[in-house]
């Protein structure tokens, strides 16, 4: 496996990325969901701060993920697919990524605009976005819970998508972003006999 992607298959730090993302995503909007059942304590300060901690992961993540692909000329050659499907892929891939930097940024700002200091995993404080403001604070919070629920919503369409090129077109693309795949090429996974070319 090489570091960078080619137009057989993914390289390692692509996918690297892409698991380090899903799986901090998977963890803050599980943490995000519960702490809010919770009652006030201590240890509720205290997931609240890994919650923040991990959106700011979320964010640093996503942005050398933008640069990374910013920087691959080379990609994977995807698969024969009706012209709605790439359509549908591209925006709802576009989403995903709007999203992901949406939410660490409103919950930054809603923090900030609380006056609460901002500290990542209590190792050095984070500068504020703002100072406190009631009214920014409120639509920081209304943006931080809107763009949560959409991105679970994303996350539900991005799973199911890559289920089906596996267990129903059996083309490759789940296999390509797999870590460990023994075959991670686009190009030589072969579509089905009964698979046909829309455009």
């Amino acid at each position: 496996m090489t570091l960078k992607s080619s137009s057989a298959a993914w390289g390692s730090i692509t996918k690297s990325l892409h698991w380090l993302v899903a799986l901090a995503v998977v963890g803050m909007l599980s943490v995000g969901l519960w702490m809010q059942e919770l009652p006030n304590s201590p240890d509720k300060i205290t997931i609240y701060k890994l919650h923040k901690s991990m959106g700011l992961t979320v964010l640093a993540l996503m942005a050398l993920r933008i640069v990374w692909r910013i920087s691959e000329r080379a990609r994977p050659t995807p698969p024969p697919m009706p012209t709605w499907q790439r359509r549908a892929s591209a925006i709802s891939h576009g989403l995903l990524y709007l999203s992901l930097l949406v939410m660490p940024l409103s919950g930054w700002l809603y923090n900030s605009a609380s006056n609460f200091p901002l500290k990542w995993f209590e190792l050095f404080r984070v500068p504020a976005l703002s100072g406190a403001d009631r009214g920014l604070k409120e639509l920081a919070g209304d943006i931080h819970e809107f763009t949560a629920w959409l991105l679970i919503g994303l996350i539900a369409v991005h799973v199911a998508a890559a289920l089906k090129h596996h267990l129903i077109d059996r083309d490759g693309v789940l296999r390509a972003m797999l870590p460990f795949a023994r075959n991670p090429s686009l190009a030589k996974s072969p579509p089905s006999p009964d698979r046909k070319t829309v455009s």
